[in-house]
């Protein structure tokens, strides 16, 4: 295939508005700006699982696009280098600014280890969607105290969520990129022909489209950047 599929960096283009939206009200909420409850209110919750869903049934897509017709080594090592270097740079921000709530295994760590965990089912989408759909019932319908030690959260499985504002373990969430990996297959048939023909990209899209390709450097910019100006306005208007 010859090209970007636009409607694949438009759809990560609107999870990266939502997230920076999500993250927008966390911000309002820890700063006594709003009276939101994004820990226990169904709204706030249900919208995080919806967010972290697309972002990781793109990197599904992704990796079969990209690698399709051949892991290009090269290119996959750089890639998992700079989600690794990102996901370091967010463990040691909160290591600095919310310790109490450590970011040990969020969602580039897991990205970082499932897009390791998904190669055996690159070339495998029959496989891979049914392998996903097994983990995420495996989820659904079974947990254990075994893996709530402290050394295994990344598994998942846990009886409880450990306290981090960031946690995207191995179970459940590797099935959402496995399902992507079908996905990924499928938008590369003949199939999904009129999907890819769908779109193409003019007005307000094309800001979408264009967030779509930067995703990881908007990911480690928006909430340095949202916070730091909150923080600012909100001493500023204290200080008045």
């Amino acid at each position: 295939m010859n090209g970007r599929i636009q409607i694949v960096d438009l759809a990560r283009g609107l999870a990266i508005v939502l997230m920076v939206a999500f993250h927008f009200c966390w911000d309002l909420a820890h700063f006594g700006l709003a009276d939101f409850d994004f820990y226990r209110d169904p709204f706030w919750l249900n919208a995080r699982s919806l967010i972290v869903s697309l972002f990781l049934l793109l990197v599904g897509i992704s990796l079969v696009l990209a690698h399709g017709d051949g892991i290009r080594w090269p290119a996959f090592g750089r890639r998992l280098l700079q989600i690794g270097a990102g996901a370091a740079l967010v463990t040691l921000a909160t290591a600095f600014s919310n310790p109490d709530r450590l970011i040990v295994f969020g969602i580039l760590h897991f990205i970082a280890v499932a897009s390791l965990l998904a190669l055996p089912f690159l070339f495998r989408p029959t496989l891979a969607l049914a392998v996903g759909i097994g983990v995420l019932l495996l989820d659904r319908f079974w947990s254990h105290p075994f893996f709530d030690q402290p050394w295994i959260h990344w598994i998942g499985l846990m009886t409880h969520k450990p306290a981090t504002d960031d946690y995207v373990p191995v179970i459940p969430w590797l099935g959402v990129v496995l399902v992507g990996i079908g996905v990924g297959h499928w938008l590369r048939s003949p199939a999904a022909d009129p999907l890819r023909r769908l779109y193409a990209g003019a007005g307000p899209a094309r800001l979408l489209e264009a967030a779509g390709r930067h995703g990881l450097v908007i990911y480690l910019l928006h909430q340095p950047l949202l916070y730091g100006g909150l923080a600012l306005l909100v001493g500023l208007f204290r200080s008045a």
